[in-house]
């Protein structure tokens, strides 16, 4: 299967998608398991119960995401035995892709995928794609900032002290050895202006993802040392590029500069209010 990973995309994980009699989204774990490529489920199940400490130490209960769907399966000679499986909610899903083995290609595809769909359902005042590119833009931006915030504290406490560099080596993974600098004289952006304020939903949206992942990969993997640090954020965005490359995506430094920044948009609202 990962040698096939250019047939896999975001369908993938749709096509699998079931709709319960409540009209609520769920995925099986035994479908799952084998879209993720694991051959055997004493091994997967492994990776559902990570993924369900992880659900209970991010004060949720997992019984509200991993739901036991057990069902007798036919094993010869007329004979029946019970077979584990369960009804696992996106967010479960997410679980179990940020906990299974990163060897594996459509693991990455997997962790992209239910990330991003996660965060969009997140949204409670109205669907995602309803919103307008610009709400999408406030709406990445605000999360961006928020995980930023997070992934600071996480950096710091793995002993990484120049923290500017260390956002560098996240964007010269994602960004083909841009930096920071690099990225907002491309978008000719003024001094000290910032690049996440002048991006897309789409560019926000990889840049969320890296975000993320590297800190969950510091946290996982008890990264420690500024230079491992830096080293785990350069790969992190390597790795999200190389996803975007092999789905046929488009480039984060391709994608088009937004004709206003967030916060010309911030002060245009104000204005309007104030008017």
């Amino acid at each position: 299967m990962e040698n096939n990973i250019n047939k896999y995309n975001s369908n993938t994980f749709e096509s699998i998608k079931h709709i319960d009699e409540y009209g609520n989204e769920c995925w099986y774990a035994r479908e799952l398991q084998i879209i993720l490529s694991y051959k055997e489920w004493r091994k997967f199940n492994g990776v559902i119960e990570k993924a369900k400490n992880a659900c209970f130490n991010s004060n949720f209960n997992p019984l509200d995401h991993f739901v036991e769907a057990d069902k007798m399966v036919q094993i010869g000679s007329g004979a029946k035995r019970k077979q584990i499986d369960y009804k696992l909610t996106r967010y479960a899903c997410y679980l179990i892709a940020q906990n299974g083995d990163s060897r594996k290609e459509i693991i990455a595809l997997a962790q992209t995928y239910f990330a991003v769909q996660t965060r969009k359902q997140e949204l409670t005042e109205k669907e995602y794609s309803e919103l307008t590119e610009d709400e999408k833009r406030f709406y990445q931006r605000n999360l961006t900032k928020k995980g930023n915030y997070s992934l600071n504290r996480v950096a710091k406490g793995c002993g990484v002290k120049n923290l500017d560099r260390f956002h560098n080596a996240g964007y010269k993974g994602l960004y083909n050895g841009e930096t920071a600098n690099d990225i907002a004289k491309r978008k000719n952006l003024r001094y000290r202006e910032d690049i996440l304020d002048n991006m897309g939903s789409e560019e926000l949206a990889a840049n969320l993802f890296r975000i993320t992942q590297t800190e969950s990969k510091l946290k996982r993997d008890n990264v420690y040392g500024e230079k491992n640090a830096n080293e785990t954020h350069y790969n992190i965005g390597k790795n999200i590029r190389e996803v975007i490359a092999k789905n046929g995506g488009t480039m984060p430094e391709d994608l088009p500069t937004p004709k206003k920044s967030l916060k010309e948009l911030e002060k245009e609202r104000k204005q309007v209010l104030i008017g």
